[in-house]
């Protein structure tokens, strides 16, 4: 029996200027300049464990055993697939562990969308892309297939990270223009594919690829699993149009658009259809006094925007919450861990948490504890000397305090109590 890979938490700072074996012995500055968003890249031993282990004759197996797999795509908040091909037919989840094929059988795939959320292996191996903007990444997904099993030749419209954490998977890529679809097929699986390159990606192995190109990995073996790392790419048009409707909001917090319209300099007309241009005058000084005409008017309601979680996402706040005081003197000794759900997003000083700006109004410590919780998704332990930052928070009159008792960090690090794992 193999033992599980245990993923190691990056350190902090991320060394981007070292190189990684992750990029194949380059520097995340060298992937980001020469790779990202421009051409595919395939990185022999980008995890050196697996081949380590098995050059010691004690080989490892991923993190999560497909058994495991099955049953967190059992859960209520899980969000998955299973898809059947020679017929291709689809079915969305959750799944009862019966319904999903024994590994040994061909030709089929269970894809577990958000498995950062569900696991904390996952969470983990997500994070070490960080040295990617958190605006950029999305989540990760892991493919647990039989031999035969795949979703089709097709493309995606984000870059993607392919990580073989067991058995082996044939990919072949192309870079084809002709990007049409077959009809009436649950998947878009392209109608022609023209590969141009080909390999079998062994435990261990990963390939990078950018957008729209076009791509097809089968499985070799039984319990074959992939985990993607994919991305976020929001249109101009959404985020342009959900920073607007956020700035439209706020507007109701600026007194001075309280006034009533008025025009006591407003002259006789002959043309009382048109928009009378001493209205249009007092409207563009109010828009240049708030800045509406810039992007920085704009951005807020984006970052908001961008740090809300999934829409199936679900928070519970503590069964027996401690009071202000008590968790207070709680981050003393503790760490505070953000729920697996909970998306951050910065704007210079300002930080928004599931849409919500946590720091605007607040005191300095609390704005500190969101700024660390932001640039490293968890709160070292506070200790005695920063006895001021606990009595501010023991006040309970604070967003961070409002988080715990919303569900959205965590005073707990257990594993089965911030990842419902049963």
């Amino acid at each position: 029996m193999s033992t599980p890979y245990q993923p190691p938490t990056p350190p902090y700072p991320l060394p981007i200027k070292a190189p990684w074996a992750l990029l194949g012995g380059i520097s995340p500055e060298q992937f980001m300049r020469q790779y990202w968003h421009k051409k595919p890249l395939l990185v022999r031993g980008a995890i050196p464990a697996f081949q380590l282990a098995q050059a010691a004759g004690e080989p490892i197996d991923s993190p999560i055993s497909a058994a495991d797999l099955v049953m967190l795509a059992s859960q209520p908040d899980s969000e998955c697939r299973l898809i059947q091909s020679k017929p291709w037919k689809m079915a969305s989840g959750p799944f009862s562990p019966k319904s999903i094929p024994a590994i040994s059988k061909t030709n089929w795939t269970l894809l577990l969308q958000g498995a950062d959320t569900l696991h904390p292996a996952a969470k983990t191996v997500l994070s070490w892309f960080r040295f990617i903007p958190d605006v950029r990444l999305d989540d990760l997904m892991i493919s647990l297939a039989g031999p035969g099993g795949g979703v089709g030749p097709h493309v995606d419209s984000y870059d993607v990270f392919l990580i073989q954490m067991s058995g082996r998977r044939h990919w072949k890529i192309s870079t084809q223009d002709d990007l049409s679809l077959k009809p009436n097929l649950p998947l878009k699986i392209l109608a022609q594919f023209d590969p141009s390159e080909e390999w079998v990606l062994e435990p261990g192995d990963m390939l990078y690829l950018p957008p729209h190109v076009a791509h097809e990995g089968v499985s070799l073996d039984a319990g074959c699993q992939t985990w993607s790392v994919g991305f976020r790419a929001a249109t101009y048009r959404e985020l342009l149009q959900e920073g607007l409707w956020r700035l439209a909001e706020s507007l109701e917090a600026v007194p001075a658009l309280d006034q009533r319209y008025q025009d006591p300099r407003q002259v006789a007309s002959d043309e009382p259809d048109t928009l009378p241009p001493e209205l249009v005058k007092q409207l563009g000084a109010h828009l240049k006094s708030l800045r509406l005409d810039s992007i920085h008017g704009v951005l807020p309601g984006i970052a908001s925007y961008l740090s809300e979680p999934k829409p199936h996402a679900f928070f519970s706040g503590p069964d027996r919450p401690l009071s202000a005081n008590a968790f207070a003197n709680h981050l003393k000794k503790n760490p505070l861990h953000l729920h697996p759900q909970t998306r951050l997003m910065r704007l210079g000083n300002t930080i928004f948490c599931n849409g919500e700006n946590q720091t605007e109004g607040e005191s300095l410590a609390v704005k500190l504890c969101w700024n660390v919780l932001s640039e490293r998704h968890t709160l070292p332990p506070l200790g005695d000397k920063n006895s001021a930052y606990v009595a501010d928070i023991a006040t309970g009159h604070n967003s961070l305090y409002e988080a715990y008792c919303a569900g959205w960090v965590l005073t707990t690090g257990k594993t089965k109590d911030r990842y419902n794992i049963r």
